[in-house]
């Protein structure tokens, strides 16, 4: 799964890396948790947008919008209900800067890692989206991000991981003109292991209202 991860990217290297005009200006985040607000990039009318959407994803139709997962299963995310519609029609790109996984040593004991690219570049995690509309006519707009099996660098720490798409790819995704979801399959491959580094980090980590730099520091 994909349950925390990090953004500290410049606007320039966000602007250049997903093809937007306006990027507002990002404080450096370092332990992004489930229900916070996220960044993502969703294809607007003729151009690229980088809007916050909350983390948990809530259907149109929910009746209990605290029901919101955070991931959904690559493998079955045409079939599931909750993700349908998402997948066909509202896809977005959550750029990060990596993500972090725990491993369980012994019997209860959960060690942090901190996953990047080696050259430290901006990662494109695929979404789905959705808006949901309250009783008294507030909206909410939300997504989820979606996950994979591991590749060679993740299996040790874990057998799921981030749907991280290539480059190439971000215009397939967020193509709005494109509905079927089949076409997508070859896109939810595990990312290539080789282009990946995983770092052992502070316990730091666990505590979800804690976010610096520490965090990502290797121990």
């Amino acid at each position: 799964m994909c349950g925390r991860f990090t953004l500290q990217i410049s606007p320039e290297a966000l602007a250049k890396g997903f093809d937007l005009e306006e990027v507002p200006l990002l404080e450096p985040r370092y332990n992004i948790a489930p229900g916070q607000p996220i960044a993502a990039i969703r294809h607007i009318g003729d151009r690229n947008k980088l809007d916050f959407l909350k983390w948990g994803l809530v259907p149109s139709w929910s009746k209990d919008p605290e029901r919101a997962p955070i991931n959904a299963r690559s493998e079955t995310v045409i079939e599931k209900p909750t993700f349908r519609h998402a997948i066909k029609y509202n896809r977005c790109i959550i750029p990060a800067s990596g993500f972090y996984e725990w491993k369980v040593t012994g019997d209860t004991h959960k060690q942090p890692y901190y996953i990047r690219f080696n050259n430290n570049s901006i990662m494109g995690f695929a979404g789905i989206w959705e808006k949901w509309t309250a009783e008294n006519g507030s909206e909410m707009e939300t997504c989820c991000i979606l996950t994979t099996v591991a590749n060679e660098v993740m299996k040790p720490i874990h057998d799921r991981m981030p749907v991280i798409l290539s480059h190439n790819d971000y215009n397939l995704w967020l193509n709005r003109n494109m509905h079927d979801p089949y076409e997508l399959v070859r896109l939810y491959e595990p990312y290539p292991s080789d282009h990946m580094t995983t770092l052992q980090v502070p316990t730091l980590v666990n505590n979800p209202r804690f976010d610096s730099p520490s965090c990502i520091i290797q121990v």
